[in-house]
C-alpha cells in the first residue's frame, strides 16, 4: 500500500467521514489509493439518483467536500439513495457543518433527503453536534494515519461494499 504525506490527510471530506462510520477499514484502503467503488453498481445506482433528483439545486463545492446544496439561512441538504436513515448520513452532514462553520458561516443544521421514500431527516446542529464532528473528525486522523489496516467487520456488515473482495478474498 502507498504511504501517506501530510496533504493526503489534511482535508476530509464527506466521503472519509462516511467510509469511517461504515468501517474504518474501508476509509484506511481507501486514503492509500484503492477504489473499487467506479465498479460498484450500488455506488453507481446512488449517483444517478442524485443527478436526478433536486436537479434546481447547486452543488457546493469546498475542495475537500462537496455539499449537495445549501439553503437561505445556512441549512445544508445532502441526498441519500439509501432506503433507511443512517448515522453515517447524520455524521456527514455535521462535518459539512464543521467546515463551513470553519470559514466563518453561521450554520443553522442540516436535513438529509431520502427520495426513494419521501422522507427526510433532519439534523441538528449545536454544540453538543460540534463536539461530535470534531470527535468523528479526530477518529478519521487517528484511522487514516496507522500503519496498518484495522480489522475488518463481520463478513454480513460487509453486504454491498465495494471493498468486499478485497477484504475478504484469499
Amino acid at each position: 500500500m502507498n504511504s501517506l504525506d501530510e496533504d493526503d490527510v489534511s482535508g476530509l471530506g464527506g466521503v472519509h467521514i462516511k467510509y469511517l462510520m461504515h468501517c474504518p477499514r474501508q476509509l484506511w484502503l481507501y486514503m492509500r489509493g484503492y477504489r473499487p467503488e467506479r465498479r460498484n453498481t450500488q455506488v453507481q445506482y446512488g449517483e444517478a439518483v442524485d443527478e436526478t433528483t433536486y436537479t434546481r439545486r447547486r452543488d457546493l463545492d469546498l475542495g475537500e467536500a462537496k455539499i449537495d446544496w445549501v439553503t437561505t439561512g445556512a441549512i445544508i441538504h445532502e441526498t441519500k439513495s439509501s432506503r433507511a436513515p443512517s448515522d453515517q448520513h447524520d455524521a456527514q452532514v455535521r462535518h459539512y457543518c464543521l467546515l463551513l462553520e470553519r470559514r466563518g458561516v453561521n450554520v443553522r443544521g442540516g436535513v438529509v433527503h431520502y427520495p426513494l421514500i419521501r422522507r427526510t431527516v433532519e439534523v441538528t446542529w449545536d454544540r453538543t453536534a460540534r463536539t461530535l464532528a470534531e470527535e468523528t473528525e479526530a477518529r478519521a486522523h487517528q484511522v487514516i494515519a496507522s500503519p496498518a489496516a484495522p480489522a475488518r467487520l463481520d463478513r454480513a456488515r460487509c453486504r454491498g461494499c465495494s471493498y468486499l473482495d478485497y477484504c475478504w478474498s484469499g
